[in-house]
C-alpha cells in the first residue's frame, strides 16, 4: 500500500466514525466503542482522530451533541433543559449547562429565552445566507418558491466523498470531487443512469457550526448489496445509509445563485406553517438536472428536510 493509499484509508475510517457518532449522538459513546468502529487500537485512536480532525475525540463528540441540543432548545419548547440534557447522554443537567455555556457563552435557559434575537444575529452574519441577502437587496427580483410534498423515504445506501470547510470553498472543488466519485463508481459498474441519484448531505447547521467545522458529503446512491465490497477499498470513498423516514421535499427550479433562497423558503416560510418539526437527521439536496456552468441556466433540485409531528 502506498503512502497516498494509506492516508486515504485512515481518512475513510475517521469518516466512518463521524458517521457513527452522528447516527448515535444521543448515546454515551465510549473510546472502546469508537476505536472498534475505526478498526484502530484504543491506545492510539484518540491521537489519530485528533491528528486528522484537528479536534480531540471528546471535543468533537461534545460539540456535535451541543449543536444538536441547541436545535432542540429552539424547536422543542415542550422539552425542558433537563430533558434535553438526558436526551444527549449527559448524566447531570448541571454538567450539560456548564458545557453549553462554555461553548456558546450563554446558558441553555438564556439562549432559549432569547433565541429569536440570537437566530436573527446569526442569520445576518452567516455565509449560508449571504446569497439570499444579496438577492433580496436587488430590485425587481422574484422570490424563490417551490412546491413541497410529504414523502416517506426508504433507507438509501450512498458512496460519498466528504468536504470539510466553508460552502464557498466547496463550490470551488465540487466538480472535481463529484467527478472523482463518479469515476470510481463507474469503473465498478455501479452507475445506473435511470436509477442513480446524485445528492449532497449537509451534516451541520450553518447558523450554528463554525465554517471550518462544517461537513458536507457529496454522494451517489449505490445498490445495498454493493456497500460491503466498497468498504474494503484502499481509498477515501465512504459508505453510509441515509435513514428512512418522512421528509418534506421541496421541488425547485433555480439559478445557481438561488440555492440559499430555496432553503430559506423551505425552512423559513413553509416549515413554520406546516404543522411539522424538523427531525434530528441531516437534510440533503438531490440534483435532477445535468450540471451546467452557465449561471444563466436554471437547475432542477429537490431539497429533503426530515420532519416529524409538531409536539
Amino acid at each position: 500500500m502506498t503512502n497516498s493509499q494509506s492516508k486515504k484509508e485512515y481518512v475513510r475510517r475517521i469518516h466512518k466514525v463521524q458517521d457513527y457518532i452522528e447516527a448515535n449522538v444521543c448515546d454515551s459513546l465510549s473510546l472502546d466503542e469508537l476505536a472498534a468502529i475505526a478498526g484502530f487500537s484504543k491506545y492510539h485512536f484518540h491521537r489519530i482522530f485528533k491528528g486528522i480532525v484537528n479536534e480531540s475525540l471528546l471535543q468533537y463528540v461534545n460539540r456535535v451533541k451541543l449543536e444538536k441540543a441547541l436545535n432542540l432548545l429552539i424547536h422543542r419548547p415542550d422539552m425542558t433543559v433537563t430533558d434535553i440534557a438526558y436526551q444527549f447522554g449527559f448524566t447531570d443537567p448541571a454538567i450539560f449547562s456548564r458545557a453549553f455555556k462554555n461553548y456558546f457563552q450563554v446558558s441553555p435557559n438564556y439562549y432559549r429565552n432569547h433565541y429569536r434575537k440570537n437566530c436573527k444575529d446569526l442569520t445576518e452574519n452567516s455565509p449560508y445566507h449571504e446569497g439570499m441577502i444579496k438577492i433580496t437587496e436587488r430590485e425587481n427580483e422574484n422570490k424563490v418558491q417551490g412546491k413541497v410534498t410529504i414523502e416517506t423515504v426508504d433507507d438509501m445506501h450512498v458512496a460519498y466523498v466528504r468536504h470539510l470547510g466553508t460552502y464557498e470553498d466547496l463550490k470551488i472543488v465540487f466538480g472535481s470531487l463529484m467527478q472523482k466519485l463518479f469515476t470510481y463508481l463507474n469503473k465498478r459498474d455501479l452507475i445506473d443512469h435511470k436509477r442513480t441519484k446524485v445528492l449532497t448531505i449537509y451534516h451541520d447547521n450553518p447558523e450554528i457550526t463554525e465554517d471550518h467545522h462544517r461537513r458536507t458529503s457529496l454522494c451517489i446512491t449505490i445498490p445495498s448489496n454493493a456497500a460491503q465490497a466498497l468498504e474494503n477499498g484502499d481509498n477515501d470513498i465512504g459508505i453510509m445509509i441515509i435513514p428512512s423516514g418522512r421528509y418534506a421535499v421541496g421541488h425547485f427550479e433555480v439559478f445557481p445563485h438561488e440555492y440559499s433562497a430555496a432553503w430559506d423558503y423551505l425552512c423559513g416560510e413553509w416549515l413554520p406553517q406546516s404543522g411539522f418539526l424538523p427531525r434530528d437527521t441531516s437534510s440533503f439536496e438531490v440534483y435532477l438536472s445535468e450540471p451546467d456552468p452557465d449561471p444563466r441556466t436554471k437547475q432542477w433540485v429537490d431539497i429533503y428536510l426530515p420532519i416529524g409531528p409538531l409536539a
